[in-house]
């Protein structure tokens, strides 16, 4: 069965939503594990692509879009794309559809912007309707 964690940061800035994303996946591939973020469009992708480039100057997350880097340990898709490994979804995507519930873990990054709150609310019941407990992280209570 799969798990859900979502993450919810203090404010409402999208680059605040990038910059976490950059260290999850970060750990995530310390934990010898294979990530897809899903994103909403091509042009994200690419935006998203160039970020994780430049996240560190002394570290190198190995990633590249999905239909480019096939084998990458972190993907980067949109639309019906989906990589061959089912390790870590992580969510930058308004909705969760039933491909995702396939994977082991799925992640979800929140801020406080209303559609992406929205959003948040409807994955939270997909994935409680399939039997999956999400696990709440309040980023807000740490950054103070």
């Amino acid at each position: 069965m799969s798990q859900a964690d979502f993450y919810v940061l203090p404010d409402a800035d999208p680059e605040s939503r990038t910059a976490f994303l950059c260290r999850l996946a970060d750990k995530v591939l310390g934990h010898g594990l294979n990530a897809y973020i899903h994103v909403a469009s091509a042009g994200e992708a690419e935006r998203l692509d160039q970020l994780l480039w430049d996240y560190r100057a002394d570290a190198f997350i190995p990633h590249g879009l999905l239909n480019n880097k096939p084998d990458a340990p972190v993907q980067i898709g949109w639309g019906d794309q989906l990589p061959t490994h089912r390790d870590v979804y992580i969510n930058l995507a308004l909705d969760a559809s039933e491909e995702t519930l396939k994977f082991d873990r799925i992640l979800e990054i929140v801020i406080q912007q209303a559609d992406i709150l929205a959003a948040t609310r409807k994955n939270y019941a997909l994935y409680k309707a399939h039997g999956i407990t999400p696990k709440m992280h309040d980023m807000r209570k740490s950054s103070s």
